[in-house]
């Protein structure tokens, strides 16, 4: 049988490291040999011998967190040894390394997979003094470990060496140690120009040093900006 799908590009890649890695920019592989964390209903396919648990209000502080914030992405643990291809509406898929000390601040519905090695949880994000739909909450990671986080569309990565303005449904995460406010189009002189989609005229602003990853989309977000912890 012949067919251009058979080439080189089209097929599962292999490595003798396990671990979080991409299969193509639509879909990630995770080649698991114990125990990782990802996305309910991002799984696509598997092979191997590999177990799926849905968490439930396991850790008490970020299910309460969870229940009087309205925000939470439902999560699965994987455990065993196989590979596992997951997927989000095929949205581009990229890979970010953390070392102790790092600590990224993601919008909970970028959120593909991580190891369980890092830590996370949910949390207010400062300078947000009114209601939106963009959300008053995000998911903090750190510790060490991988992480995959998806974009609707191909994202700039913006060096936040200046004040840095950005629309907060395309702000998909940025360094956790930056300061954040929210603003009015009006008083930036926007005026209407922003939030014709939603209704809301808001954006967002950091200073610091670090950076915010954007994405080309203002889709807004699926309710829930955070992650359950198990």
């Amino acid at each position: 049988m012949r067919s251009a799908l058979f080439s080189a590009e089209h097929l599962e890649k292999e490595s003798a490291q396990p671990g979080l890695r991409l299969q193509n920019s639509k879909m990630l592989k995770i080649e698991l040999n114990g125990e990782a964390m990802a996305r309910t209903g991002s799984m696509v396919a598997y092979q191997g011998h590999v177990q799926f648990q849905a968490l439930g209000s396991g850790g008490l502080g970020n299910f309460l967190k969870q229940k009087l914030t309205g925000e939470g992405v439902p999560l699965m643990k994987l455990t065993g040894q196989g590979d596992v291809f997951l997927a989000d509406e095929a949205s581009d898929v990229h890979l970010i390394d953390l070392e102790p000390g790092d600590a990224l601040s993601i919008n909970g519905s970028s959120v593909l997979a991580f190891d369980s090695t890092l830590q996370y949880d949910i949390r207010m994000v400062q300078g947000m003094g009114f209601a939106s739909s963009a959300g008053l909450f995000n998911c903090v990671f750190s510790g060490q470990g991988r992480i995959a986080i998806t974009t609707k569309g191909t994202p700039v990565v913006l060096n936040v060496n200046q004040p840095t303005y950005v629309d907060p449904q395309a702000a998909v995460c940025w360094s956790a140690n930056l300061q954040t406010g929210y603003h009015r189009a009006e008083q930036l002189g926007l005026g209407t120009l922003l939030g014709r989609r939603t209704g809301e005229a808001f954006t967002m602003s950091f200073a610091g040093q670090g950076f915010v990853i954007v994405q080309p989309s203002e889709e807004p977000p699926v309710r829930g900006s955070g992650v359950q912890q198990h």
